[in-house]
């Protein structure tokens, strides 16, 4: 928590005045904005769930009344069927003994019974199962009580008043309810007593439930004992929209169902989605008559008021983040002045001074104050660095005098040369070849009569620095050129090539192994003079030649450190820049296992080439 809050102190403390005030704005009229917003948002959503449970209520009843009003009328055409005792009569008696009496019997009970059954649409099919051994199956209403199943259904009927509902019938119950009664009791002959059946389609007898496609209320007719089993419209929105999940749905709220606490909503949650749930029992059926919603379909419309009032907030604060923008763009330019002058100034130009534009004795207001003591500090500034480096110029005269009154460089050449001419007398041509390269090596980089040598000198000494490795080290270097003879006498920045001939032979020449160094001089479009050290060596690793890439493209306002080898590559492409700009330095190209070419970049100008 402490280091979380100091991170917020610290991005507080960098941030931009404008943008202070666009938090203070925003925390003083946005937040409580959006606060009263939000608890108004969600006293609508409380409202709404309350107006969609009362309305989900009251559409449950209205369906639980439908429903119970269909059953009085299937009942009402059960007992209507029954009345004719005829025709009831004559199913239980002898129907083979006497054909005339059949055909009256089919021209006049029978059609009187079929037309009841045609005149009421809910009805598909009508059916008795008479336990007769003289029964004529000859026509679908009349079927001996085999057919029947189960057989002993009939106690059922019986110990629950003679009739019964079952929402899946037992014949097509997949699509249909039927309404069994018992009709007549058995008798002597009889095994099992004659049951009516009336068959209806789910899609009629529920046909407001079936037909309902919309609105955020789906309805279900559940079984009472079987969760498994239900009735509704697949076409529904809520059912599509469910999808595989709409079984699991439906069971869960099953296991809630009560028949004695039907006025209390049920809610479950499914995944990530939360439902509710308002029913009735239906005693006869057996079963529940179920209306569900899912909190997002009930909700959608305070989704839409947050997405407004995210939007009108977010609107509101990019005109209030304009605002103060512009606000603070022309109370603060002056400070901008200030700003910019220090960019310019972290960049190198110390004369960026800020015009105040106050005359006379006039002393402005803060930033006016803050800008002139800007301006004295400059040249305070200014000051100070001339006089650093008149100091580090007098240090380094100094310690170069030193260096040179401590070395007798003459009695250093007479020393080498009596040894060399010892070599030969002793028929040492290879020690005495070594002391004149030595002793090359040693003139070259002790006389210092100027800063600048000409090219033939400084390949000169790298030849004698090649002749002496290969004496010390018993290598076998090579060293060859491609140089025209117009290039020779031009001067070049002394010891700028060395350094680099030098790492080629400690570092790209295999284990105990031998390198060709190959050097190449070419003029670029009569600008630029190409000096290129090739090796071919064992070449330098991708990664570590991207990492001297980038050190040799960093700013020149970076210190220059020596190396471990004296003075790097990197220090030889700082000091070239410094002296003749940033078109000219070091450029390093290498393959893995193939060769290493270091391109020295100079003016090809000869009067603007200058020294360390």
């Amino acid at each position: 928590m402490e280091y979380l809050l100091s991170k917020m102190r610290k991005l507080y403390r960098n941030a931009r005045i404008s943008q202070k005030l666009f938090l203070a704005f925003s925390m003083t009229i946005a937040i409580p904005v959006f606060i009263v917003s939000f608890l108004f948002i969600r006293t609508q959503e409380t409202q709404l769930y309350n107006e969609a449970m009362a309305n989900g209520s009251s559409h449950v009843a209205r369906l639980n009344e439908q429903l119970r009003s269909r059953m009085d009328m299937l009942e009402n055409v059960s007992s209507t069927v029954l009345t004719q005792k005829t025709f009831i009569d004559f199913i239980h008696s002898n129907m083979r003994e006497d054909g005339l009496r059949l055909v009256k019997f089919r021209q006049n009970h029978f059609e009187q019974m079929h037309n009841i059954i045609q005149s009421n649409e809910m009805i598909s099919e009508l059916s008795f199962y008479v336990d007769n051994p003289n029964l004529y199956e000859i026509w679908p209403e009349i079927y001996h009580y085999d057919r029947f199943w189960p057989q002993d259904y009939w106690l059922t009927l019986r110990d629950e008043g003679g009739a019964a509902y079952r929402l899946f019938a037992y014949k097509d119950g997949e699509h249909t309810l039927s309404y069994y009664r018992l009709v007549r009791l058995q008798e002597q002959q009889q095994k099992h007593p004659s049951i009516m059946e009336i068959r209806m389609d789910h899609s009629v007898f529920f046909s407001e439930l079936l037909d309902d496609t919309g609105g955020d209320f789906f309805s279900v007719i559940m079984d009472g004992a079987d969760p498994s089993k239900h009735v509704y419209n697949a076409q529904h929105q809520f059912s599509l929209h469910a999808g595989d999940q709409l079984e699991v749905i439906l069971g869960s709220i099953h296991q809630q169902l009560d028949m004695l606490q039907q006025n209390s909503p049920i809610k479950v949650k499914v995944g990530d989605n939360t439902y509710y749930a308002l029913y009735r029992y239906i005693a006869p059926l057996e079963a529940y008559v179920v209306d569900i919603a899912s909190h997002h379909a009930l909700m959608k419309e305070p989704r839409y008021w947050y997405g407004l009032v995210v939007a009108v907030t977010c609107l509101a604060l990019l005109l209030m983040l304009l605002i103060v923008s512009q606000t603070t763009k022309r109370m603060l330019r002056r400070l901008d002045l200030v700003l910019s002058s220090m960019r310019k100034v972290r960049k190198g130009q110390l004369n960026e001074k800020i015009d105040t534009g106050l005359e006379g004795n006039e002393t402005g207001d803060e930033i006016d104050e803050v800008a002139i003591s800007y301006n004295k500090m400059l040249d305070e500034l200014q000051r100070l660095m001339t006089q650093v480096v008149d100091k580090q110029l007098v240090a380094k005269n100094a310690q170069l005098h030193s260096l040179h009154s401590q070395i007798n460089s003459h009695f250093l050449y007479n020393a080498l040369e009596s040894i060399r001419m010892l070599a030969e007398v002793e028929r040492q041509p290879a020690i005495a070849d070594a002391l004149v390269s030595l002793g090359s090596l040693l003139r070259y980089s002790m006389q210092w009569r100027s800063d600048t040598v000409a090219l033939r000198e400084e390949l000169a000494n790298i030849q004698s620095y090649i002749q002496f490795i290969n004496f010390m080290e018993g290598r076998g270097l090579e060293l060859s050129t491609d140089i025209p003879q117009e290039v020779l006498s031009y001067a070049i920045p002394k010891m700028c090539m060395q350094p680099i001939v030098e790492n080629a032979v400690h570092h790209a020449a295999p284990s105990h192994g031998t390198i060709c160094i190959h050097i190449t001089v070419e003029v670029e479009s009569d600008s630029l003079l190409l000096i290129k050290i090739r090796d071919d060596g064992v070449g330098v690793e991708p990664q570590v030649l991207a990492q001297l890439q980038a050190v040799l493209h960093e700013d020149l306002d970076t210190p220059i450190v020596a190396s471990k080898n004296g003075l790097g590559l990197e220090n030889v492409h700082k000091r070239l820049q410094l002296h003749y700009g940033k078109d000219s330095g070091l450029w390093i190209d290498s393959v893995k296992g193939d060769y290493t070419c270091v391109t020295i970049h100079l003016p090809w100008e000869n009067v603007n080439l200058g020294g360390w």
